[in-house]
C-alpha cells in the first residue's frame, strides 16, 4: 500500500467516509470531521506512518492537502 492509500485509509476510517470521496479539498468541519474525529485521525496517521506529529502540526492539519504537506516534513512522499 502506497503512502497516498495509507493516508486515505486513515481519513476514511477516522472520519467514517468512503475513500473515493477524499480529495485535496476535504477540510475540517466538512462532513464528520469535528474535534473528536480530528483526534482519532491524528492517532490513525501516527500509527499508519509510525511517526509522532508535533503539536503545531496537529493544530495546522486542516485539510487533506495540508495533511500531505505536513507529512512531507516527516519525509513521507506522495
Amino acid at each position: 500500500m502506497g503512502n497516498l492509500e495509507k493516508l486515505k485509509k486513515a481519513f476514511s476510517e477516522s472520519l467514517e467516509i468512503e475513500p473515493e470521496t477524499i480529495t485535496d479539498e476535504l477540510s475540517y468541519s466538512s462532513g464528520n470531521w469535528d474535534s473528536i474525529a480530528h483526534l482519532a485521525l491524528i492517532a490513525s496517521i501516527e500509527t499508519e506512518f509510525d511517526i509522532m506529529l508535533a503539536s503545531d502540526d496537529v493544530i495546522d492539519m486542516s485539510s487533506f492537502q495540508k495533511a500531505k504537506e505536513i507529512l512531507g516534513k516527516y519525509d513521507i512522499k506522495f
